[in-house]
């Protein structure tokens, strides 16, 4: 999530939003688009799905999204920033993508239950306090479908291995793969996989909303 003027609630924000993008591209060394493709590879996105990405930023990888569910399928994205999702609007008007993005909270998401095949949370938890980041994980498993599946990958703790612009940068947030693995299960979803997503410190874990769970 990130926002100079957040919603009511919303904390550790990144405030030098307008620059988002250039930093992605700078810190990723240009590899932002392959990271993104990764993404969507561990969530099994498939065509025709309905998806929603937590805290999108501007939008970038709910656009790709949507390129891989189709004109079938439906992308939304929600973030607590609205100059964000002004971006993000803006972005996928350009595209000429037809993807929903709206300014909310991940802890008191704006849409009913069982509305979604696939929920993303991409480098966002570690900004929320423990408390709303349990209750953000809840609201993503209540909007799911029986049988959706949620991905969550944020930096992992630095072996001391890792190095570089992306390593240095996100210092002051982590979360242990563990405590992801811990959140999901303690939330009500089934680990399907996770590991190390093989770009820095990120970790991901996917899960799943056994039906009738």
């Amino acid at each position: 999530m990130t926002d100079a003027t957040p919603l009511p609630g919303n904390r550790g924000v990144i405030r030098w939003a307008t620059r988002y993008d250039w930093l992605l591209t700078i810190i990723t060394l240009g590899r932002e688009r392959a990271l993104r493709e990764r993404f969507l590879d561990l969530a099994r996105i498939a065509p025709g799905e309905s998806v929603l990405d937590v805290g999108c930023g501007t939008g970038t990888l709910a656009i790709a999204a949507k390129r891989r569910v189709g004109a079938v399928g439906e992308v939304s994205g929600i973030d607590a920033s609205v100059e964000m999702i002004e971006r993000a609007n803006k972005k996928a008007k350009r595209a000429k993508t037809d993807v929903t993005f709206k300014t909310a909270l991940a802890e008191s998401l704006p849409f009913s239950d069982a509305r979604f095949d696939v929920v993303l949370s991409t480098v966002m938890l570690h900004h929320l306090r423990r408390a709303v980041r349990e209750q953000s994980v809840r609201e993503m498993r209540r909007v799911l479908k029986p049988g959706g599946r949620l991905l969550i990958v944020d930096f992992g703790r630095n072996t001391g291995n890792q190095r570089g612009l992306l390593a240095h940068f996100h210092q002051h947030g982590r979360v242990d793969l563990s405590a992801l693995i811990d959140l999901s299960k303690a939330a009500g979803f089934h680990v399907v996989d996770s590991g190390p997503v093989g770009f820095g410190t990120m970790v991901f874990v996917l899960s799943d909303q056994a039906s009738g769970s």
